[in-house]
């Protein structure tokens, strides 16, 4: 999800709260913190050879121990509003970092609107090969899903 859509859905329903659904179909407790807003910027070297960039909107949000703490649509604007000098193009990317166990960066692949809430849907990021042709691998939009059957990389194929 683009961060102005995400803007769009804060404005268009200010009068509720805010939830995140992780990949597996748990929640996010509701009680988490929007802890920072970052601006991240990938300046890399692909597989094949080819500089890439990518910036990417970041929200960090964090369960603390105040179960009673609920945050609701118009306070998230607020807060990316502050956060407008840092990210001017709201057609960046945004995504989630959580920890669960261990810290982990979702993208948003979609939304609803439950009675009170708005609820993000979270999806796994995924790697794949960004030169597939120079690697011998078919063109693929992503990786399988795990435990999912790959055409490539198999026994005796040259990766």
């Amino acid at each position: 999800m683009q961060l102005s859509k995400l803007k769009s859905l804060l404005t268009e329903h200010s009068d509720r709260l805010f939830r995140i659904r992780l990949p597996d179909g748990g929640a996010v407790p509701v009680s988490f913190h929007v802890t920072e807003i970052g601006r991240l910027e990938k300046t890399f070297l692909d597989c094949g050879g080819k500089l890439r960039e990518s910036t990417t909107c970041q929200l960090q949000i964090w369960v603390g121990e105040d179960y009673d703490h609920r945050i609701e649509t118009r306070k998230l604007a607020t807060i990316l509003d502050k956060a407008k000098t840092l990210l001017p193009d709201d057609s960046v990317p945004v995504e989630i970092e959580y920890e669960d166990r261990v810290i982990s960066q979702y993208t948003i692949s979609n939304h609803v609107i439950e009675n009170d809430s708005i609820v993000l849907i979270l999806s796994n990021k995924h790697t794949e090969c960004l030169a597939p042709e120079l690697c011998g691998l078919p063109s693929l939009n992503r990786l399988p899903a795990i435990g999912g059957k790959s055409t490539c990389c198999g026994p005796g194929e040259s990766c």
